[in-house]
């Protein structure tokens, strides 16, 4: 009998601030005991989320699960910069220029984004947390610059639009003279995650889905054709089983040794005064990535999204055991107080109100897990660093797979070879976050 076991549940360092900056948050909705269903779902971030809707659009009659082993949007999900992108992001590569059918790879990005779209659409969601505006990458030096123009090269080959911003454009947007230019892409959605989640949650369950929240799957089996499901909320008995849990795959013994676990940290500022709006000046809503991969995310977003803030992403660190150290962020708060001051000298006083981390799952060959593990179980993981459209695509690949369907998101991560195998202990440790820092450093004012 197939059987596995957690090894680990998820553990969050840091307030989930997308989520805390949002008014009426209801009660949490755990499992109410022991249920039977078509689909269990581990895990309710976007993979998890987006398996259910569409094996609601595949089957209206099929019943189904989604086990949260938190709050939504409280995990990974909520702990994001809000970014759903439709062009090569490859976080590995110098300018984010993909390897390979890069076409393709958009094809399916955009398809994720219009699926998400429909979620806004059929459930009600704010369509201030879904707002498809585009960003920009910024460059502060000549070395960044380059690395634009580098991407605007790949993007014009591909036939996709993009607009250089000169630095008097860029302090027009954010209100900071740091950037000395910047390509605008408009593909783009700019996501409250914590919002759009909800919704999302929300949207399911009134369409008859369960979704149970703090609700931890601590061990599955195979049962006769299905599988049982053990929680400490009760027992779920399934046919079928969707794992949606990112890097937490390998906490059931998945993947060992091939996933690399990267936590991301962020800091958002307190709720800025009429008078600070004043002083920073610029758009009231913006989101620029760094033109290195390696430098520093900032986002800007307004009373629509839960106050007049500015949130600033930076520091990266590789974490085996899957959690993040309060002394980790410390130090990355502090780094995030000078980057938001080098870029915004006249609010250099400003609070930061909230600072965390989030858990990414990346393989040193940029593919996904997202296929069938055992008869009647299967992977929607791995996000690469691209949570909410890559997540979103695995999900709908789970599901389209539960289905017994082959379709274009499914050939694709059919096509993918398996996560290649990481060096033994301690040396991956090591090497890992020496080249995070390396990285970091060569990064310099990004």
């Amino acid at each position: 009998m197939s059987s596995f076991t957690a090894r680990r549940t998820p553990v969050h360092r840091g307030p989930a601030a997308w989520s805390a900056i949002l008014p009426g948050q209801p009660a949490p909705v755990a499992l109410p005991g022991d249920q039977t269903v078509d689909v269990a779902i581990i895990g309710g971030g976007f993979a998890g989320l987006a398996a259910a809707r569409r094996l609601r659009e595949l089957d209206p009659k099929i019943t189904i699960a989604v086990l949260e082993a938190s709050r939504l949007a409280e995990g990974a999900s909520g702990r994001n910069s809000g970014f759903m992108i439709d062009l090569p992001h490859e976080l590995t590569s110098d300018d984010y220029a993909g390897h390979g059918d890069d076409r393709g790879m958009i094809d399916l990005n955009r398809a994720a984004i219009g699926f998400a779209r429909g979620a806004v659409e059929d459930y009600g969601i704010r369509r201030d947390f879904f707002d498809p505006v585009g960003k920009v990458n910024g460059a502060a030096s000549d070395t960044a610059d380059a690395l634009n123009l580098s991407y605007a090269n790949h993007l014009t080959s591909l036939g996709e639009p993009n607009e250089r911003l000169d630095a008097q454009g860029m302090y027009d947007l954010t209100g900071s003279r740091h950037y000395v230019s910047g390509l605008y892409t408009p593909g783009t959605v700019m996501l409250q995650p914590a919002g759009f989640v909800r919704g999302f949650g929300e949207g399911l369950r009134q369409n008859g889905v369960g979704i149970w929240e703090q609700t931890p799957v601590t061990a599955f089996a195979r049962m006769g054709a299905g599988w049982r499901l053990t929680t400490p909320r009760g027992i779920v008995s399934a046919g079928k089983v969707i794992l949606a849990n990112n890097g937490h795959l390998e906490s059931f013994g998945f993947a060992e040794n091939r996933l690399m676990h990267v936590f991301l940290y962020a800091s958002m500022t307190v709720d800025l005064s009429a008078e600070q709006v004043k002083t920073l000046g610029g758009r009231p809503r913006w989101g620029v990535t760094p033109s290195d991969p390696m430098g520093t995310t900032m986002r800007r977003i307004d009373t629509g999204l839960g106050g007049n803030r500015i949130v600033t992403r930076t520091c990266a660190t590789f974490e085996p055991g899957m959690e993040a150290s309060a002394a980790q962020l410390r130090r990355t708060a502090a780094v995030h107080a000078r980057k938001f001051a080098d870029r915004f000298p006249g609010l250099a006083g400003v609070r930061q109100e909230f600072t965390w981390a989030g858990h990414l799952c990346l393989t040193r060959n940029a593919v996904s897990v997202a296929r069938e593990l055992e008869p009647g179980l299967y992977a929607a993981t791995v996000c690469n660093g691209l949570g909410t459209a890559r997540s979103t695509l695995t999900g709908m690949a789970a599901a389209e797979r539960v289905m017994g369907l082959t379709t274009a998101i499914t050939r694709h991560f059919d096509a993918e070879t398996a996560p290649t195998k990481l060096p033994p202990r301690p040396f991956s440790t090591v090497g890992a976050n020496a080249y995070l820092r390396v990285k970091e450093w060569r990064a310099g004012r990004e």
